[in-house]
């Protein structure tokens, strides 16, 4: 996911000095910021950016998949936990009657294939829990992107952005927030969902 993320991060940075490349004012033309907002108001350029950890934080489909994450975690805990203690109980059960001698020879390579079993099974079952969990949430997520994605479509009828992006720390170094759309895209996002939820 992270080096995931890099690229992304290094895509979005190559794309954003190809425009500033782009649409900086040429040589002899008047150098400056506000030169540099004139051409590229009159070239019809027009970037915006939205904040994402606002997004995640204010989004109502955010804060619902973070409540769903956090119940399908503790059901998973809760499963494996349970699965753990059944083992442990046989495995001190049958310590137990090994020290006191009552286990036969065959009846301890009877009770090591048994923990192996429930040993392989609690792996099993706690890597399909995880993939389970995995892909809903990768699937979840990607439901929230689109759902973004066709708010900016819709959004950007009216305000003709070229660009609208998601700002993350690091990425960028400077932020005009004259063009942040972050709370527009909220209760955009937000009043969209609550209408198709009813």
């Amino acid at each position: 996911m992270n080096r995931g993320m890099l690229v992304w991060n290094g895509l979005l940075t190559l794309v954003c000095g190809f425009l500033l490349y782009q649409n900086w004012p040429a040589k002899g033309a008047s150098a400056g910021p506000l030169s540099a907002r004139a051409n590229s108001a009159q070239s019809g350029f027009r970037m915006a950016y939205f904040e994402m950890d606002s997004i995640a934080a204010h989004f109502d489909m955010v804060k619902e998949l973070k409540a769903e994450m956090t119940k399908r975690e503790d059901a998973i805990n809760a499963e494996l936990e349970g699965l753990g203690k059944n083992m442990q109980q046989k495995l001190s059960y049958y310590q137990q009657q090994a020290n006191t001698g009552a286990l036969s020879q065959e009846q301890s390579d009877a009770a090591s294939r048994e923990m192996r079993t429930l040993d392989d099974n609690l792996k099993s079952r706690k890597q399909a829990l995880e993939s389970d969990y995995s892909d809903y949430v990768l699937r979840r997520q990607n439901e929230i992107k689109s759902k973004i994605e066709d708010f900016l479509k819709e959004y950007n009828q009216k305000s003709a952005y070229t660009y609208i992006v998601s700002y993350e720390p690091g990425l960028f170094y400077y932020k005009d927030s004259a063009y942040n759309i972050t709370q527009n895209l909220i209760d955009g996002l937000n009043s969209q969902y609550t209408s198709q939820k009813k």
